[in-house]
Protein backbone atom coordinates (compact mmCIF):
# COMPACT_ATOMS: atom_id res chain seq x y z
CA UNK A 1 0.00 0.00 0.00
CA UNK A 2 1.52 3.29 -1.08
CA UNK A 3 1.15 6.48 0.91
CA UNK A 4 1.46 10.14 0.04
CA UNK A 5 4.54 11.31 1.95
CA UNK A 6 3.96 15.00 1.14
CA UNK A 7 0.38 14.82 2.41
CA UNK A 8 1.54 13.23 5.68
CA UNK A 9 4.20 15.90 6.16
CA UNK A 10 1.64 18.65 5.53
CA UNK A 11 -0.68 17.12 8.12
CA UNK A 12 2.15 16.92 10.67
CA UNK A 13 3.06 20.58 10.05
CA UNK A 14 -0.52 21.63 10.81
CA UNK A 15 -0.94 19.40 13.89
CA UNK A 16 -0.91 20.67 17.46
CA UNK A 17 1.65 19.50 20.02
CA UNK A 18 -1.04 17.38 21.68
CA UNK A 19 -1.93 15.72 18.39
CA UNK A 20 1.74 15.02 17.65
CA UNK A 21 2.24 13.55 21.12
CA UNK A 22 -0.78 11.28 20.59
CA UNK A 23 0.62 10.25 17.20
CA UNK A 24 4.00 9.33 18.67
CA UNK A 25 2.32 7.35 21.46
CA UNK A 26 0.15 5.48 18.94
CA UNK A 27 3.17 4.64 16.76
CA UNK A 28 5.13 3.43 19.78
CA UNK A 29 2.24 1.22 20.86
CA UNK A 30 1.44 -0.11 17.38
CA UNK A 31 5.00 -1.02 16.45
CA UNK A 32 6.49 -1.74 19.88
CA UNK A 33 9.18 0.93 19.56
CA UNK A 34 10.32 3.92 21.59
CA UNK A 35 10.83 7.45 20.31
CA UNK A 36 13.32 8.17 23.11
CA UNK A 37 16.78 9.00 21.80
CA UNK A 38 19.46 6.50 22.80
CA UNK A 39 21.99 7.85 25.30
CA UNK A 40 25.66 7.09 24.67
CA UNK A 41 27.53 5.37 27.49
CA UNK A 42 29.81 7.75 29.40
CA UNK A 43 32.71 5.31 29.22
CA UNK A 44 32.49 4.80 25.46
CA UNK A 45 35.54 7.00 24.84
CA UNK A 46 37.83 4.28 26.17
CA UNK A 47 40.86 4.89 28.37
CA UNK A 48 40.70 8.68 28.09
CA UNK A 49 37.39 8.80 29.96
CA UNK A 50 38.84 7.03 33.00
CA UNK A 51 41.69 9.56 33.30
CA UNK A 52 39.43 12.60 33.03
CA UNK A 53 38.90 14.71 36.15
CA UNK A 54 36.82 17.58 34.76
CA UNK A 55 33.58 17.33 32.82
CA UNK A 56 31.44 19.74 30.83
CA UNK A 57 27.70 19.06 30.63
CA UNK A 58 26.28 19.65 27.15
CA UNK A 59 22.55 19.69 26.49
CA UNK A 60 22.21 18.21 22.98
CA UNK A 61 18.40 18.00 22.85
CA UNK A 62 16.00 19.86 25.10
CA UNK A 63 13.18 17.32 24.83
CA UNK A 64 9.45 17.98 24.80
CA UNK A 65 9.26 19.47 28.32
CA UNK A 66 11.06 22.74 27.57
CA UNK A 67 9.54 24.70 30.44
CA UNK A 68 10.72 22.10 32.94
CA UNK A 69 14.14 21.98 31.24
CA UNK A 70 14.44 25.76 31.56
CA UNK A 71 13.59 25.53 35.26
CA UNK A 72 16.26 22.85 35.76
CA UNK A 73 18.86 24.90 33.86
CA UNK A 74 18.04 27.93 36.03
CA UNK A 75 18.40 25.81 39.17
CA UNK A 76 21.73 24.34 38.03
CA UNK A 77 23.32 27.53 36.70
CA UNK A 78 21.68 30.33 38.66
CA UNK A 79 20.97 32.12 35.37
CA UNK A 80 17.94 34.31 34.75
CA UNK A 81 14.94 33.16 32.76
CA UNK A 82 16.07 34.70 29.45
CA UNK A 83 19.58 33.21 29.58
CA UNK A 84 18.36 29.78 30.70
CA UNK A 85 15.75 29.76 27.92
CA UNK A 86 18.49 30.67 25.44
CA UNK A 87 20.57 27.64 26.49
CA UNK A 88 17.58 25.31 26.18
CA UNK A 89 16.41 26.75 22.85
CA UNK A 90 19.86 26.89 21.20
CA UNK A 91 21.01 23.31 21.65
CA UNK A 92 23.62 21.97 21.64
CA UNK A 93 24.78 24.18 24.49
CA UNK A 94 27.17 23.79 27.41
CA UNK A 95 25.17 24.04 30.62
CA UNK A 96 27.98 23.74 33.15
CA UNK A 97 31.77 23.39 32.83
CA UNK A 98 34.59 21.94 34.92
CA UNK A 99 32.54 19.61 37.11
CA UNK A 100 33.66 16.48 38.89
CA UNK A 101 32.29 13.21 37.54
CA UNK A 102 29.69 12.96 40.34
CA UNK A 103 28.52 16.56 39.89
CA UNK A 104 28.32 16.12 36.11
CA UNK A 105 26.28 12.93 36.49
CA UNK A 106 23.92 14.68 38.93
CA UNK A 107 23.34 17.53 36.45
CA UNK A 108 22.90 15.01 33.63
CA UNK A 109 20.31 13.06 35.63
CA UNK A 110 18.31 16.21 36.42
CA UNK A 111 18.19 17.24 32.76
CA UNK A 112 17.35 13.74 31.55
CA UNK A 113 14.53 13.55 34.12
CA UNK A 114 12.76 16.34 32.20
CA UNK A 115 13.41 14.77 28.78
CA UNK A 116 16.74 16.37 27.87
CA UNK A 117 19.51 14.51 26.10
CA UNK A 118 22.89 15.24 27.69
CA UNK A 119 26.49 14.52 26.75
CA UNK A 120 29.39 14.71 29.19
CA UNK A 121 32.55 16.04 27.62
Amino acid sequence: MAFDKDNIIDQIKDASITDLNDLVSAIEEEFGVSAAAPVAAAGAAGGDAAAKDSYDVELTESGDQKVKAIKVVREITGLGLKDAKGLVDDVPSIIKEGLSEDEANDVKAKLEEVGGVVTLK
